[in-house]
């Protein structure tokens, strides 16, 4: 029996959240969901009202909060892995201590701001040999983990080219990009290609399997949200002396007091975790010193609202991205087109077509219609990111475990070409030129 229950003890993985926000929650929350052996064990955040309810939610102990991830570090290794949900900008700082000492780790993507950090952070890995998994959940969603699976059993033969889209809606940017948290590299550290489209780019680098990327190109700016497209007659709080408010597309009033549960858990971060706000709270918040109350034209935001990317990759294929923010409705589709075929659709319909040439007399193209909704759940416990979400955590738990996780599973070595090619985009677009990958990705080895 003592035996029995030490092999059980050993087998239950020990989690510790550090920075506990919205997707480590979300994710803590699947790994639970999930019924594998795993628990949360500890919580490490600045902010103590996070840590008390986080604490609450997992029923933690005080000694296994932490304010900060020093004081987690100075008590040697105490759990078997992290769940790095911090800014994106403390990724790496966070990151290293912890796998000095050992942890595995999944970590939120972007799992770095820049080359520099990047490679930092991976010659980290190498040394400790740790299980680092990056949360790109998109691979995950059903859209793309089945678009995969056809590329990979050569249906439409070699890829030729893919052309992803992002449209962002137009009150997504606004809540993240415009007001909110990812304005400008200040507050953040990132570019909006590297902190919306990082899913995208990834996509585009796990469709090429392994295929290095080469050169790119980028071109984009901010053409919707500045001073200089301020209607007439707005002000500079939208529920304070805005005289058009009613009107407005970006009125705060109608994003955030009409709509109460849209992107709330950023709006209303400014109360204390689990604290229920009354409407009077939020109006007097939104008319005072919460940002999501500004003008979307008068904001400090330096993020361009839309940017395209294009790509060679090392076998000649090629690649584009195109991200519109300020879109009627958010959508993600895809188009992939190879020797012997093409697949598109969007991520929103649950459905992709798949053509593949068919030269016979009467004929141009054999297609097949691949509805998501016939193949089972398409959501699981947790519906996040078209269903990525639940299974990302349940993959993280087996791979730290050593047991067989899906394809979808990204190594932070995998998250290489994605994150690089990223970067360089965004060098392309910001000094106008084309940027050589290739170069540098083959004196890394990678």
């Amino acid at each position: 029996m003592k035996t029995s229950r030490r092999i059980d003890v050993e087998e239950t993985k020990r989690i510790i959240i550090v920075g506990a926000g919205h997707r480590s929650i979300t994710y803590a929350k699947a790994i639970l969901e999930s019924g594998l052996n795993a628990r949360i064990t500890g919580v490490a955040d600045l902010v103590e009202s996070r840590r008390n309810y986080t604490a609450k939610l997992f029923s933690l102990k005080p000694e296994q909060c932490f304010s900060s991830v020093d004081e987690l570090v100075s008590k040697g290794r105490i759990a078997d892995a992290i769940i790095n949900g911090t800014m994106d900008h403390q990724h790496v700082s966070t990151s290293i201590p912890l796998l000095e000492l050992g942890y595995d780790m999944l970590l939120e993507k972007p799992f770095a701001v820049d080359e520099e950090e990047m490679w930092r952070l991976v010659d980290c890995v190498k040394k400790n040999k740790n299980k680092v998994m990056i949360c790109h959940v998109l691979r995950y969603a059903p859209f793309y983990s089945e678009i995969y699976k056809k590329i990979k059993e050569g249906i439409i033969g070699d890829i030729l080219n893919i052309q992803t889209q992002e449209h962002v809606s137009y009150h997504h940017i606004g809540i993240g990009y415009v007001r909110g948290k990812w304005r400008n590299k200040e507050c953040c550290s990132t570019t909006m290609l590297l902190a919306k489209c990082c899913h995208d780019m990834d996509m585009i680098m796990w469709l090429q399997n392994g295929v290095r990327p080469s050169r790119v190109a980028s071109f984009g700016s901010n053409t919707q949200f500045h001073p200089g497209n301020a209607p007439e007659g707005s002000g500079t709080r939208c529920m304070v002396d805005c005289a058009i408010e009613e009107s407005c597309i970006y009125s705060a009033k109608k994003h955030y007091i009409d709509h109460p549960d849209r992107w709330s858990f950023y709006v209303w971060d400014c109360f204390e975790d689990g604290y229920e706000a009354t409407i009077e709270e939020k109006i007097h918040s939104l008319e005072t010193d919460n940002i999501y109350g500004k003008c979307v034209y008068k904001c400090d935001n330096t993020t361009v609202d839309h940017q395209s990317v294009m790509m060679e990759f090392e076998n000649g294929s090629t690649a584009t991205h195109n991200m519109i923010g300020g879109a009627a409705t958010g959508r993600r589709a895809i188009h992939i087109v190879g020797t012997l075929g093409e697949i598109f659709g969007a991520m929103e319909d649950e459905k992709f077509t798949i053509r593949t040439i068919n030269p016979a007399p009467g004929c141009e193209y054999d297609e097949v219609v691949v509805n998501l909704g016939e193949l089972g759940d398409t959501t699981g416990a947790f519906g996040g990111h078209g269903g990525g979400d639940f299974r990302l955590a349940v993959d993280f738990i087996n791979f730290i475990s050593g047991k067989p996780h899906s394809d979808s599973c990204t190594s932070i070595e995998e998250s290489i070409y994605g994150h690089f090619a990223t970067y360089r985009a965004d060098s392309a677009r910001e000094n106008g030129i084309i940027e050589d990958t290739l170069t540098v990705l083959l004196e890394k080895g990678c």
